[in-house]
């Protein structure tokens, strides 16, 4: 009897939400965990080398890709999801499943960084006397508008950051691009990418760029009592690192797609090659 076994197609699907949720743990566990090194400690060994927290976040994405690239191909962003599902072919019926899992990989990466931080968290707030419900601390699991930052300002700031995120992100994957990093080079390139954003325009408001980054840390958060400070955040800041990301992510791939792929080289050639010897060359690129 074979009713025990699951069907490979259910079992690929499992297998890539799982994948899903591994990667945002990955990103959040390590990304949050070096916000509490900057945030919690004084002084802090980032104080001078802010490039440091933004290489760690970058990293945390690479490792993520290497470990969940084949699987699911990595996506660990929701508006990542959304734009290949609008500009690469990605199933619809995927989208929100990959959302969840992406969400639920937040939340447990939240998890990870409460377990290991936790008592740190507690003296710092009471250090500066502060409580959960005031928000202390909470920065190290959730963003929030910077220095003369207004909400409204900082959806527009996410929307541009996600959306040169995306932008390159297409760039870097793309298979008509001859100048995108070759072999498993991308993912390191992806990373940095990441970490070029942070430390050009982090300060802005934590640069989210990812709905699953904040608000799965921020559910946890809720629930582990800071509260309204989460959720719904002073000036009802929560859904703008969902929204404007989202936002961003489709102008980013949507002006990539307008903008370059049109004009790469080696898509016209592709265009110009006689049907027959285009299969023969996509089954060769394939072998190799």
């Amino acid at each position: 009897m074979s009713s025990t076994a699951i069907p490979f197609t259910k079992k690929q699907c499992i297998g890539e939400l799982i994948s899903e949720a591994v990667a945002v743990f990955i990103v959040i566990a390590f990304g949050d965990s070096v916000a509490c090194m900057y945030t919690l400690y004084d002084p802090s060994p980032y104080a001078n080398a802010y490039w440091g927290v933004c290489i760690s976040w970058g990293l945390a994405v690479t490792l993520a890709i290497y470990v969940t690239g084949s699987i699911s191909g990595t996506h660990a962003n929701p508006a990542v999801t959304l734009a290949l599902a609008l500009f690469r072919g990605f199933s619809w019926k995927k989208v929100v499943p990959y959302w969840a899992a992406q969400l639920l990989g937040g939340i447990l990466g939240a998890v990870i960084v409460y377990a290991l931080f936790g008592p740190v968290i507690d003296h710092y707030n009471l250090t500066h006397h502060l409580t959960r419900a005031e928000g202390g601390a909470a920065g190290v699991f959730f963003t929030h508008p910077g220095l003369a930052v207004t909400p409204m300002h900082a959806f527009s700031n996410e929307v541009i950051l996600t959306a040169l995120l995306l932008f390159g992100i297409f760039a870097i994957t793309e298979q008509f691009n001859e100048m995108a990093p070759q072999a498993n080079s991308g993912a390191l390139m992806i990373g940095l990418l990441v970490a070029i954003l942070g430390s050009s325009m982090g300060y802005l408001e934590a640069w989210a760029m990812n709905p699953a980054r904040d608000l799965g840390p921020r559910l946890f958060a809720y629930f582990a009592g800071w509260g309204s400070s989460a959720l719904p955040s002073p000036d009802n800041y929560w859904w703008i690192p969902v929204a404007a990301p989202l936002l961003g992510g489709v102008i980013g791939g949507g002006a990539y797609q307008l903008l370059i792929y049109p004009f790469l080289p080696a898509r016209t050639k592709a265009k110009a090659m006689p049907l027959e010897k285009r299969d023969n060359a996509a089954a060769q690129g394939q072998r190799t």
